[in-house]
């Protein structure tokens, strides 16, 4: 259970997510959990994992290698970056692909938001890259989260 969100307004660009996970009926807080942060930060950008309870984890270890290709300044670079991952992610992480049999690309299990100083952007399971022009979410709680900022963008006078 994660929710994050995006958002760019004025020059300005914020990224936040939940810190709640929750395993069934397990709920465990922030204040439970020493490594309860579900953001990691790569280098100017910020990225925000939704899916595995392992994502951050695994995005922390992946990006840990400085000669591995991390370019989050636009959709044609991160794609670039994602795509290089997905091997790596199979390989070497033992990453399980196949969500549908009828999906026409390995699935890296998971959604990204991604604040940095080119924008936001989201990374979808089959690797889709969109630029947001305002504001985006990605969890369980996405709905509401789109629903309270298409609300409150308009009243705020940056994305802080």
């Amino acid at each position: 259970m994660t929710t994050v969100i995006v958002t760019r307004k004025n020059g300005k660009v914020c990224i936040a997510a939940d810190s709640l996970a929750k395993y069934g009926s397990t709920m465990e807080s922030a204040t439970l959990i020493a490594n309860s942060d579900k953001l990691v930060q790569v280098g100017d950008a910020w990225l925000a994992p939704t899916g595995p309870a392992s994502a951050q984890l695994l995005l922390h270890s992946y990006f840990a290698d400085e000669k591995r290709a991390r370019d989050f300044s636009s959709t044609h670079g991160i794609f670039e970056t994602f795509v290089d991952m997905q091997g790596i992610l199979k390989d070497d992480y033992f990453l399980n692909p196949k969500e549908d049999e009828r999906d026409p690309f390995d699935s890296l299990q998971m959604e990204i938001l991604i604040a940095s100083p080119a924008g936001i952007f989201g990374v979808y399971p089959l690797r889709s890259i969109q630029e947001y022009t305002r504001y985006y979410a990605f969890g369980s709680g996405a709905e509401y989260a789109l629903g309270a900022m298409h609300n409150a963008y308009e009243a705020c006078p940056d994305a802080s």
